[in-house]
């Protein structure tokens, strides 16, 4: 029987469309001219000149901030929210569960407007405090997904036989179910990090004076024309989202050869 091409071709173009565009920018950024159609040379003229743009820098510090808090608070209140809406099946948890999915169906236009109102009713000045709270708010229903999914598959047995065998709740908590839950937890606190690190519409409505955020500082130099210093200032993020994902795949994989939490090693 004679296999069809179709579906090679397919993924492969596929590929291409998506990650051509990603080898063009990259390329770019070792460009000479300033204009992207014309090659210049190869040159580190814009990572020379990025390192001096000191209000690039400030953006990304407060990228890098905002994005680290989201990340812990979202990951604990995330996480949290699994276990609640796993464990138990009420009316009140189906109220619950709607509040979690919202989120992620809501234009995030209209949350950016519904944060901005809300703020201003409350008369919190805008800030990075209030881009923190506006993270947090989608951010948290991303980790709750995740981890719930990790949860659908878990066998609370193991927790039984841990405190059978002498450990308490807490003992059972913190060297059984969250080394097991590690993946999952990992994979929605990565996932929180991205979202905040690259959000723009919420972060644009919610943002104050002095903090502006690194993709409210790009689309600013978009306006213009600073395109050769957005491809550096790309392909540097771009090696640093592949480092934090290989580093992720290390520990998740010496996490699964490791001992089984509480006894030896894995066989």
């Amino acid at each position: 029987m004679k296999t069809s091409r179709v579906p090679a071709m397919t993924m492969w173009l596929t590929l291409v469309f998506f990650y051509l565009p990603i080898a063009v920018l990259v390329l770019d950024s070792f460009n000479a001219s300033r204009f992207a159609g014309t090659w210049g040379g190869f040159s580190f003229r814009w990572y020379a000149r990025l390192w001096r743009e000191q209000e690039i820098w400030h953006a990304l510090r407060n990228s890098m901030l905002v994005g680290v808090a989201a990340t812990v608070v979202s990951t604990v209140l995330g996480t949290s929210a699994a276990f609640a809406l796993h464990r138990y099946r009420t009316r009140l948890q189906a109220a619950h569960y709607a509040l979690i999915y919202t989120p992620l169906v809501v234009p995030e236009i209209l949350m950016g407007m519904s944060l901005l109102i809300l703020f201003v009713s409350l008369r919190v000045q805008l800030g990075l405090f209030t881009v923190f709270l506006a993270h947090v708010t989608f951010c948290l229903s991303y980790v709750t997904m995740v981890v719930l999914a990790r949860l659908q598959d878990f066998d609370y047995s193991i927790i039984e036989a841990a405190m059978d065998l002498g450990a308490d709740w807490r003992q059972a908590l913190w060297r059984v179910l969250i080394p097991l839950l590690a993946p999952g937890i990992m994979a929605g606190a990565l996932l929180a990090f991205t979202l905040s690190i690259d959000d723009f519409v919420t972060t644009f409505f919610v943002a104050g004076a002095g903090a502006t955020t690194l993709p409210i500082r790009v689309y600013s130099m978009i306006k213009h024309g600073a395109t050769p210093l957005i491809n550096a200032l790309s392909t540097l993020l771009l090696a640093l989202t592949f480092l934090v994902v290989w580093t992720a795949q290390r520990l998740i994989r010496d996490n699964s050869g490791r001992a089984v939490p509480g006894g030896g090693e894995r066989r």
